[in-house]
């Protein structure tokens, strides 16, 4: 349960880490580019996001995962062919080696959360399958970590959350637009 709930027409919340972060380090950027909205917008993303790692952390090991497997499993999941890839698509889904990707198929394998089966058009070609207690176990971390986040946004209103979205959204689009 929320520790406070913030409303949409509040007053600036509590000061929190990243303001104390940004008055000590104010003096130091003298003569460098800086702006201190820029650093609090950059700083408390930061945050969130390691606290959202954390979630991820937290819901494999509630669901006896460990984070590598876990996190395969999502990749796998998350797909536009749901619970089928490739070991060199998931390998570049997760910024991983091949030999890296092997080992950690070799051990969901094992435990019977995924199978290597021939591909179709060329059974040459390996695809990896997610197996039905796969998706089990993957759906029961899914579960901890939706509870978990759910948590982290809970003092947000309604609104709130739609503006903070739509803020992120539009960042997140123009960032992804500077990849091209």
């Amino acid at each position: 349960m929320a520790k406070f709930r913030l409303d949409y027409d509040d007053a600036m919340p509590p000061e929190d880490w990243t303001d104390r972060h940004v008055a000590r380090w104010r003096d130091h950027w003298s003569g460098i580019a800086y702006d201190d909205e820029v650093e609090g917008i950059v700083t408390r993303i930061g945050r969130i996001a390691r606290y959202l790692d954390r979630t991820v952390k937290d819901a494999a090991a509630a669901s006896d995962l460990q984070e590598s497997e876990y996190k395969t499993l999502h990749v796998l999941m998350i797909r536009d062919t749901p619970g089928s890839a490739s070991p060199t698509e998931l390998a570049e889904d997760l910024r991983i080696s091949g030999a890296g990707m092997t080992g950690r198929l070799d051990a969901l394998e094992k435990k019977g959360w995924i199978k290597r089966v021939s591909a179709i058009d060329d059974r040459r070609r390996v695809i990896i399958q997610i197996t039905p207690k796969g998706t089990e176990i993957w759906r029961g971390a899914m579960g901890n970590r939706g509870t978990a986040e759910d948590e982290l946004v809970s003092s947000l209103s309604a609104r709130d959350r739609a503006s903070l979205n739509r803020i992120l959204k539009k960042l997140t689009v123009y960032i992804e637009s500077l990849d091209t």
